[in-house]
């Protein structure tokens, strides 16, 4: 049996974390943010309050919460699997983790051939419901 390879992960911290914002805002999602305001950061909103646009990749879920990254960033990562953690510090300001003490962190590792062949091309847009 071949085990299913991840574009996106997370550690049992992130889950956790996970957990606890879904436990106060509902459902949520991700976004990889490519710099700006926030630097390179997961960024984490209610579902609904992120606009995904058709350019933009679905790179799988974190325990049902789907994660988008823009496709010119997605373009320098698509050979790395993220991995979302959690570390103390301040959110992204527009993160629901803001204020909470602690802050997602995403962290890569590069896939080995043998993974990159097991994995399909990543889709674009809203993943569908």
């Amino acid at each position: 049996m071949i085990d299913t390879i991840e574009r996106v992960t997370a550690t049992p911290a992130a889950r956790d974390m996970l957990a606890t914002l879904r436990a106060r805002h509902g459902p949520v999602m991700f976004f990889q943010s490519g710099g700006c305001c926030d630097g390179s950061a997961p960024m984490c909103y209610a579902a609904g309050e992120f606009a995904v646009s058709d350019t933009d990749v679905y790179l799988g879920e974190l325990d049902g919460a789907p994660f988008y990254m823009g496709s010119e960033q997605f373009a320098y990562w698509e050979h790395t699997q993220l991995i979302i953690d959690v570390v103390n510090g301040n959110g992204g300001m527009f993160s629901l983790d803001n204020g909470t003490g602690r802050r997602f962190l995403t962290r890569s590792r590069l896939f080995t051939d043998e993974e990159l062949a097991q994995l399909g091309p990543a889709s674009r847009g809203p993943a569908e419901a």
